[in-house]
């Protein structure tokens, strides 16, 4: 009959055990605890490597190149404005050329990056939060579709505020990617961390 592991003098001996998996970029750093004694506590500081920044930029695109639509009232009453969209005029032309690009892209990027978990928890979460902010993008979409009102004031300025708000998020969510930062964008950040 075996014995329980608490039973046994040799319980109280130190045994060697298998170190548990850290994620990556993962250092430990000293800590001092009040009574003196000196620890180590995990540090995720060091920045990810520039592939997976490069990764989680390329997923941020993916809303971009969708949210373009919706400056089309803003970009034509502000010409010098729209200047700044001219290098990217070549891409969006190939992205716009593939029939169904929008569809295969989300789907790509949900089910090949967000839910592999062989990517870091950093792209995936950026990925994530690109795919929840398509997703965003999509329902004044539908409801301008269904209402269909026109073009009057309200739908200018409700356009124009999606335009804008997709743009600060693009523009957020790339700068700290290339600066090697976690970006938590509004309104998004809280259903993406939820989803990983």
């Amino acid at each position: 009959m075996a014995t329980l592991p608490l039973l046994r003098p040799s319980c109280f001996l130190p045994t060697p055990t298998l170190k548990p998996s850290l994620p990556r970029h993962t250092s430990f750093l000293p800590l001092k605890l009040k009574n003196g004694a000196v620890g180590a506590r995990l540090s995720n500081s060091s920045s990810p490597p520039p592939t997976e920044r490069l990764i989680s930029i390329a997923a941020y695109t993916l809303p971009f190149f969708n949210s373009l639509q919706y400056g089309r009232y803003l970009l034509a009453q502000y010409p010098k404005f729209a200047v700044l969209f001219d290098p990217i005029v070549p891409f969006l032309a190939f992205y716009r050329s593939i029939p169904y690009a929008s569809f295969v892209a989300f789907f790509a990027l949900y089910l090949g990056v967000v839910r592999n978990p062989t990517f870091p928890r950093y792209v995936r979460f950026n990925a994530m939060q690109a795919v929840t902010l398509d997703v965003l993008l999509v329902i004044p979409h539908l409801i301008a579709r269904i209402f269909s009102p026109g073009r009057g004031p309200l739908m200018i300025w409700s356009s124009n505020a999606i335009f804008v708000f997709s743009i600060l998020c693009f523009l957020y969510g790339v700068a700290s990617c290339v600066l090697g930062r976690t970006p938590y964008l509004p309104f998004v950040a809280d259903a993406a961390s939820r989803q990983i």
